[in-house]
């Protein structure tokens, strides 16, 4: 009886969630269907809940009935996108923050999801 020794053990890869896009989309209600409820229900909790897991005041939120552009939503979708590094442009965050508000925190709420969890090891077999 013949013994294989092993010569070279099976090495892990990392898989990132490093990208410089959304990993959603503005309308990508779908993947996370119970905040998106929560949010079209009571979007004033829904949008203080996501600015306290984001790090800011819990009532920072209802500053936005002040104007037209809602300065809050704008400036956390900005401060998200700088953050995480994504690509994206002062005027289409304006756009979103204006008439997609509720999308707009329900984005930023999966992206956080999508951006704090821990990084994967797969292992890998060699054949």
């Amino acid at each position: 009886m013949t013994a294989k020794m092993v010569v070279q053990q099976p090495r892990p890869f990392v898989v990132a969630t490093d990208s410089n896009q959304w990993s959603s989309g503005i309308c990508d209600c779908g993947k996370e269907l119970l905040e998106c409820c929560f949010a079209f229900w009571c979007f004033p909790c829904f949008a203080c809940k996501t600015a306290r897991e984001y790090g800011e005041c819990l009532c920072l939120p209802l500053l936005d009935s002040f104007g037209f552009i809602p300065p809050i939503t704008l400036s956390m979708r900005v401060s998200m996108r700088q953050r995480y590094g994504i690509m994206g442009t002062i005027f289409n965050d304006c756009l979103y923050a204006c008439f997609c508000g509720p999308c707009v925190w329900c984005q930023m709420s999966r992206e956080m999801k999508a951006r704090l969890q821990p990084i994967t090891l797969v292992n890998a077999r060699a054949k």
